[in-house]
């Protein structure tokens, strides 16, 4: 996901939190992970430990990873998601 991605689709869930409160939690906490991944990734490199390094590494594709097991759902009919048209790369339809 690109930034402007992750801003559109903060952007949207603030505007429909009230209606929507386990979207709006759901993505806090994907952003609160890809956090994490960013915020751990140097301190784990400086104290030399593979393990969280690798760990951190993961958490930086987790906003991609909800997005497309969220699309996945969306396309077999098990879930709607209301805010794909907000990420969708240019040129193609929700």
């Amino acid at each position: 996901m690109t930034f402007n991605q992750l801003s559109a689709m903060k952007a949207w869930m603030v505007d429909h939190r009230h209606g929507q409160p386990v979207e709006y939690h759901a993505w806090d906490a994907v952003l609160t992970l890809w956090l994490m991944g960013w915020m751990g990734a140097p301190a784990f490199i400086v104290l030399d430990n593979l393990w969280a390094e690798v760990a951190c590494v993961a958490l930086f594709f987790v906003p991609r990873a909800y997005l497309s097991l969220r699309r996945r759902l969306h396309t077999r009919q098990r879930l709607r998601c209301d805010w794909l048209h907000v990420v969708q790369p240019s040129g193609h339809a929700a």
